[in-house]
Parts: C-alpha cells; structure tokens; sequence
C-alpha cells in the first residue's frame, strides 16, 4: 500500500507540472486514454486499471464515505470529473476494520464514465 502511495504522490507532482504547462478541458484531463477501455453497459471503463482510496471515521458508515471520496478526489484530479464518480465504477472492493479510534476503510474500483 505504501509503494502505490509513493507512485501516487509522484504522479501528482507530475500532473501538477504538465497542467500548469497548459490548459485541460473541465471535465477530462486526457491521461484517461493512456489506459485500455472498453464498454460496460453504457459506460466507458478502464479496462483493468483500478484506483483506490481509503479513509477513517467514527463509524463504519463515515469510514466509507470517506474512503469513496479519496477514490473520487484522486480520480478526479488525474482523469477529471466525468471519470470520478464511485457509484459508476466497476469492480468494486471495499473493505474495513474496526481500530481503536474507531474504522479504516479501503475501496478499489476501476473508474467509468
């Protein structure tokens, strides 16, 4: 979980940098065609590129909520928002555990817009 962080972090820094080389539609920022896609449905999804995020909270429930909006936040920023809402994904995982200060979640899924 830590090297996916660390690649993350470095591709953030790398977006940062090209978006201020210049501009980027609202709703797409163009690396989504880096990746292999195919229709489910009637959207268009990552073929097997996933996206993850995790999150805390006193209850299960805000642990989720939480997890699901570090998938979207981080989604959003590296496809833009047409690519970042969960509730279109596919092949979702979710899982949590119960710490001592209450829930860690964490959620997978491959984005789809």
């Amino acid at each position: 979980m830590q090297r996916r962080a660390s690649f993350h972090i470095a591709l953030a820094g790398l977006l940062t940098a090209m978006a201020a080389a210049g501009p980027a539609t609202a709703d797409q920022t163009g690396f989504a065609s880096m990746h292999d896609q195919v229709r489910v449905g009637g959207k268009m999804c990552m073929t097997d590129h996933y996206h993850y995020g995790s999150g805390q909270g006193a209850t299960k429930a805000a642990a989720q909520r939480a997890a699901i909006g570090s998938w979207q936040s981080f989604t959003d920023f590296e496809y833009g928002s047409d690519w970042a809402r969960f509730s279109k994904a596919v092949g979702k995982r979710q899982s949590c555990s119960q710490s001592g200060s209450g829930f860690d979640c964490q959620v997978e899924a491959r984005p789809c817009r």
